[in-house]
């Protein structure tokens, strides 16, 4: 398979690895790394570990490629795995240790920085930003992993619920309740006190 491999489409390129083309696997997983990097970190909150589970990603689909049918996308497929690899591994995390280690930030851009915004005004932002960020963190596993994948990586309900191996219903439910304790825990903020 010689040519740009940019140019080929993700079901091409998943034929071609299919029938042992080192190089069309590393195309489709040079396409997805950051994705799949930024939403395992999303819920590890962790950069050593999500760059181990990327990782571990990458090998898994890698070994499992010939088995995939392909009645979902590759995109779709990746992400599954990535995302059961990342809720396995944190089950098995918290049982071995508390909540608080998950603690490493990731950022949450709720408005532009701009540099003409009162020095008040830019730390009402921070504080607000923070505030979020610890609404998303203290959501339960399976909700917090809808919303990433919702609203982080702009998957519509119907690829989360592929992802997640549930239905529309369900990850339009989890979104609900999602927003639902993001906004109690939010309300003193949004209030003004």
């Amino acid at each position: 398979m010689k040519g740009n491999m940019v140019d080929f489409s993700d079901g091409h390129l998943v034929k071609k690895a299919k029938q042992g083309d080192i190089e069309a696997f590393t195309e489709l997983a040079r396409r997805w790394q950051e994705k799949i990097y930024h939403t395992i970190l999303a819920l590890t909150k962790n950069h050593q570990d999500a760059n181990d589970l990327a990782q571990e990603t990458f090998m898994n689909a890698f070994k499992s490629l010939r088995s995939f049918k392909q009645h979902s996308s590759f995109y779709t497929w990746l992400y599954r795995i990535a995302v059961n690899l990342t809720l396995n591994f944190l089950k098995k995390r918290s049982r071995d240790s508390s909540i608080e280690e998950f603690k490493e930030n990731y950022t949450l851009d709720i408005e532009p920085e701009v540099s003409t915004f009162s020095p008040e005004r830019r730390s009402l932002k921070k504080e607000l930003s923070e505030k979020l960020k610890e609404a998303i963190d203290s959501l339960p596993l399976l909700y917090r992993t809808s919303f990433i994948l919702v609203v982080f990586q702009g998957m519509t309900y119907r690829q989360a619920a592929q992802v997640l191996r549930c239905s529309e219903n369900t990850v339009s439910w989890r979104m609900f309740k999602a927003r639902k304790m993001i906004q109690v825990k939010l309300k003193p903020y949004l209030e003004g006190g």
